[in-house]
């Protein structure tokens, strides 16, 4: 191995006006799938097509009519919609909501279909029409019956009629969703600016699915737009400041930008789209890929400020590089390869695109990067002792009181693994957006003041054609609408039967004592006729009842919860129809609300195992590459705690693990498996090569590689720190917990390992000759000066 490395190592710089045309040149061609690259503008992204609640949801939407919508807000400024210019301007927006792209139903307090008896028959029309010549008396019976309506109150009106909703069902073709849910958006957006302008006192809120898949795009632009620019300056800086060259800056910044835009052009063309998670991964890459341009950029300096020539710095920065960088770089792809497990295939996409860019990263980092330094012009640094000083004084600390820190990190471990079962699986998905997204204050105040996005819905089956009017399958289903109203957490329920009482009270001449349901089926289902028939064109019932009858919806309207409630509404609601409604063939719940719910718990189901395998791979890797059993077995340790220790102090201090974190243990897995393995191969070339006793070997290692250590840990918490600031909740909780994670490691890996070897080894421990210098750098390092840096 030390022969190919040192072979390795001047075979690049020989060749170095090969080496680098030929990487711009891959690397521009692989750039050139950018291009390629789309927006994603649908929730459906993070289901993929086997998952069963997508699957439930899509059989729903099939049998009645398609889920996306938009909710149009409007907020009066005299908080009062029953007055005469309000409910024209009411009159007005549903008139406008009708031209909106794709609509296909538009329903509002001013076009609800009022049902009333005249003499024996059934009228029905809006409830407002020509709203400017209401008479006041008018207005009063209007605000009765619309408050009074269950269909209508929580869910375009409230019982304080401060704010009401016009709600505009849309069917997209499906042919370009992107471009069609933006031209939906266009139009609504300048709809609403159109009304402030007319309306200057009232103000105009845009929610529903359609808006929610516009904020993922925009997400996804807000962090393409500041986070990544954010992240190189940080880095560059960083950079200059740690490694102390601009010019070996400058040529790393080259490896990333290389790193980048070749992963996410091969992304291109695979055809990954680009979605708020996907858009992390320039920000993961340029963070990663900096661990290697950093570990052989400080070996090259430290070796010419201890004297050797540039070209000779280099070969030796390759050589002792070489295999911890290669095994730093497999472990971390496997660990984000192994984010292919997930559920969510954002998440795959995302796990993907980083290993790759982590790969090409170690292959420019031995290729590009050293021959562009053998070419570029580059000063003999001054020697730092400062920093050599402070490395040493680490090493002599953590070597002599290795058993209280053993005994004291090994408390500190334990202490914080307790704390992991604290952490709640939970989420609240409107809370991936930031409150900077328009698409979440806009939700927000719908929510607070009118109704809100989740909803569940239940396909309710007769068994039957023509079985809903049925008299006991009505009973049940009333039963059951009864049932969720008292549910905490419900805002609104819309049922069927609702229809059926007012129907059945208006052909008895709308007399009160007749509010109920039907007790005949022919009688029921000649109501349903008479109604279906006398409804306008759009406000039909398909949207609640299926096409041969046997089947109504029953959808449920829920406050912003958690998806723990929403997923104990589900189970409450099947046992309930088991127990309670034999006339019932109930479908699972389903809804985007339980597609949300369920993901993350099966997503940490799947990523457990996926972990599984990452940690298998790891180890043989570091068990084949450390020639060393014990070793790979021991460094599984300081690699497994720090993310062990990462949740437990989640759990302390936030509580609930979201779909966003379900992956971050696999993530964070390969990353900080790096600073183990450039630890324990500094160890492991001293305890070989130099024959040294453990705790000098402990000193060799912190001399050698400890710098670097610390330079890529810094970077790498900054990098994950600035996910912290994207407006994707799922991006920032993952990089807050990343950055703690990696910092517990490089604790774990200066206080916690060395003294576990230490420990482990002492039995093994041989005395060095006397002359050995224990923290002296092998020859080809010190280039036979003998410079070292301590005696034993």
């Amino acid at each position: 191995m030390r022969r190919f490395e040192a072979a390795y190592s001047s075979w690049v710089i020989k060749y170095r006006w090969v080496i680098i045309p030929c990487a711009v040149t891959l690397m521009l061609a692989a750039a050139a799938g950018l291009r390629l690259l789309q927006f994603e503008s649908d929730y459906r992204i993070f289901f993929g097509p086997d998952n069963p609640q997508r699957i439930a949801f899509e059989e729903l939407e099939n049998t009645y009519v398609k889920n996306d919508n938009l909710l149009i807000v409007v907020a009066p400024a005299n908080g009062d919609v029953f007055t005469r210019n309000n409910l024209a301007l009411i009159e007005h927006v549903t008139e406008r909501a009708w031209h909106i792209p794709y609509s296909n139903r538009v329903d509002s307090i001013t076009n609800f279909q009022y049902t009333n008896a005249i003499d024996d028959d059934l009228s029905v029309g809006n409830l407002v029409s020509d709203a400017a010549s209401l008479a006041p008396s008018d207005i009063t019976k209007i605000k009765q019956i619309a408050l009074g309506e269950p269909s209508l109150n929580g869910s375009l009106i409230r019982d304080d009629a401060r704010v009401t909703g016009v709600f505009v069902n849309v069917q997209v073709p499906g042919d370009n969703p992107t471009a069609e849910n933006k031209e939906i958006i266009r139009f609504a957006r300048g709809l609403a600016a159109d009304i402030e302008t007319q309306y200057p006192d009232t103000r105009i809120y845009l929610t529903g699915m359609v808006m929610m898949n516009n904020a993922f795009p925009e997400a996804t632009t807000n962090d393409l737009k500041t986070l990544i620019p954010l992240s190189f300056c940080i880095m560059i800086f960083l950079l200059m400041l740690l490694v102390g060259s601009v010019t070996g800056t400058l040529v790393a910044v080259t490896v990333f930008a290389f790193s980048i835009t070749g992963a996410l052009g091969l992304a291109g063309y695979i055809g990954f789209p680009l979605t708020p998670v996907s858009a992390s991964s320039p920000i993961i890459i340029l963070t990663v890929a900096i661990a290697n341009c950093v570990h052989l950029l400080v070996s090259f300096l430290f070796g010419m400020r201890h004297g050797l020539e540039k070209n000779a710095a280099l070969e030796e920065s390759l050589r002792i590089n070489l295999q911890p960088v290669f095994i730093a770089s497999v472990t971390t792809a496997i660990g984000f390869l192994s984010l292919n497990f997930s559920e969510v295939p954002p998440f795959q996409q995302l796990g993907t695109i980083v290993a790759t860019g982590v790969l090409l990263s170690f292959i420019l980092s031995v290729t590009f990067l050293p021959a562009m330094i053998a070419v570029v012009p580059i000063a003999r640094p001054k020697q730092r002792y400062d920093d050599d000083n402070l490395i040493v004084r680490l090493a002599d600390f953590v070597v002599n009181k290795r058993k209280p820190l053993l005994w004291g990190m090994s408390v500190v471990v334990l202490t914080l693994v307790a704390n992991v079962p604290r952490n709640e699986l939970n989420d609240v998905f409107l809370h991936w957006f930031g409150k900077s997204i328009q698409f979440r204050t806009d939700t927000d105040f719908a929510d607070e003041h009118l109704t809100g996005l989740y909803r569940i819905e239940y396909s309710l089956g007769s068994g039957e054609s023509g079985g809903i009017s049925n008299p006991n399958f009505m009973r049940e289903v009333e039963a059951f609408a009864v049932w969720v109203r008292q549910q905490p957490g419900v805002r609104h329920v819309r049922s069927f039967t609702d229809t059926m009482k007012r129907l059945n009270k208006n052909l008895h001449g709308d007399d009160a004592l007749w509010h109920k349901l039907p007790e005949q089926r022919d009688l029921a289902a000649q109501y349903l006729l008479l109604y279906e028939m006398s409804l306008p064109y759009g406000l039909d019932l398909n949207n609640a009842i299926n096409v041969d009858k046997s089947s109504v919806r029953v959808t449920v309207t829920l406050d912003a919860v958690s998806n723990n409630d929403i997923l104990h509404l589900s189970e409450l609601s099947a046992a309930w129809l088991s127990n309670n409604a034999p006339h019932i063939d109930a479908l699972p719940a389903s809804g985007t609300a339980v597609m949300f719910a369920n993901i993350a718990t099966r997503n940490i189901r799947a990523m457990l195992f996926g972990t599984s395998v990452a940690l298998v791979l790891i180890s043989l890797i570091l068990i084949v590459a450390l020639r060393s059993a014990k070793i790979g077995a021991i460094s599984l340790i300081p690699n497994l705690a720090p993310a062990a220790m990462g949740f437990g102090l989640w759990g302390i201090f936030v509580g609930e693990v979201g779909l966003s974190l379900s992956i971050v243990m696999s993530m964070t897995l390969g990353i900080v498996i790096d600073d183990t393995v450039h630890f324990l191969s500094k160890y492991l070339r001293a305890r070989r090569e130099q024959g040294l006793h453990s705790q000098d070997a402990v000193r060799y290692a912190f001399k050698t590689v400890g710098r670097a250590l610390m330079i890529t840990s810094v970077i790498l918490i900054t990098g994950f720190g600035v996910l912290a600031l994207s407006n994707f909740a799922s991006n920032s909780s993952m990089g807050i917990l990343t950055a703690v994670i990696i910092a517990l490691a490089i604790i774990a890996d200066f206080l916690f390992l060395p003294p576990l070897l230490m420990r482990i080894e002492k039995s093994d421990d041989q005395q060095p000759p006397p002359d050995v210098n224990v923290l002296e750098l092998d020859e080809n390092l010190t280039g036979g000066t003998g410079c070292a840096v301590s005696n034993r």
